[in-house]
């Protein structure tokens, strides 16, 4: 899809309320205080209109820390997957481009998101943890003078002259240089749910230093670490979010203000 597409892409969601696969969601705007300041969080309340909830496990555990994913893919694609019916694999919140944070269960609740060999325990860490999906379909790949996304060389997403939607990296993360840039609707938004998450979790508005923020290899700090972290902390290969192609920087700063 070209990125110049996936606005029209998530307003198809949001008026229609079915994602890739047809499955039909209940979308109600809401909002939520965010503890100890004046400040409101707003979001999407999205459920399933038949009411399933087996993608989840209703459980309470008790929340250390907050891991940030990109979803590799676009909105509708992504609801549809983190909503399988029976699969379990799934995360509280999907922020898509436009802002809208989409939540589709109790953060107090689990679900796997981690993956198989995850530092520290893939059920383990899924259950003490809270997991973000920011929609975003990752790296892309050169293909003469445009960048295409993972999943075909056809699936033309931008020229290298629509700078605004990518990002080179000086050195290349975990093998690619091309990355997919995110929305400033989207930071903002992230930075809002984090504030909320931390304050209603007394979750420590604490990141990794930028020494080990991209690294796996911190098998005895990560699952006592109390704070925010992303995947790639939990996986050696095979993910790529998130990186050094994401404004930290900005994050951190809005979060500890």
């Amino acid at each position: 899809m070209q990125a110049t597409s996936i606005s029209n892409h998530e307003s198809d969601f949001f008026e229609t309320g079915r994602d890739s696969h047809g499955k039909a969601f209940n979308l109600t705007e809401m909002s939520v205080p965010i503890k100890g300041t004046n400040e409101v969080m707003d979001y999407v309340n999205c459920r399933l209109k038949n009411g399933d909830s087996s993608f989840y496990y209703q459980e309470r555990n008790t929340k250390t820390q907050i891991v940030l994913h990109f979803t590799a893919g676009f909105l509708r694609g992504d609801v549809a997957a983190l909503s399988t019916p029976n699969n379990h694999v799934s995360t509280a919140f999907i922020i898509p481009r436009n802002g809208k944070t989409l939540n589709m269960w109790s953060s107090a609740y689990w679900s796997y998101h981690l993956g198989k060999g995850a530092v520290g325990g893939n059920k383990t860490g899924c259950k003490r943890t809270i997991a973000i999906e920011i929609s975003n379909i990752g790296y892309l790949k050169k293909k003469g003078d445009q960048l295409v996304t993972i999943y075909s060389d056809k699936d033309d997403y931008c020229t290298l002259d629509e700078t605004y939607y990518y990002t080179k990296l000086d050195t290349p993360f975990r093998g690619q240089e091309y990355y997919a840039t995110f929305s400033d609707k989207q930071y903002k938004s992230l930075i809002s749910l984090l504030r909320y998450l931390t304050a209603e979790y007394d979750i420590p508005r604490a990141f990794l230093p930028e020494d080990k923020r991209y690294i796996t290899g911190i098998e005895r700090e990560l699952p006592n670490f109390k704070g925010i972290t992303s995947h790639v902390n939990y996986r050696t290969s095979g993910k790529w979010d998130i990186g050094p192609a994401f404004d930290w920087e900005r994050v951190i700063n809005g979060v500890k203000k």
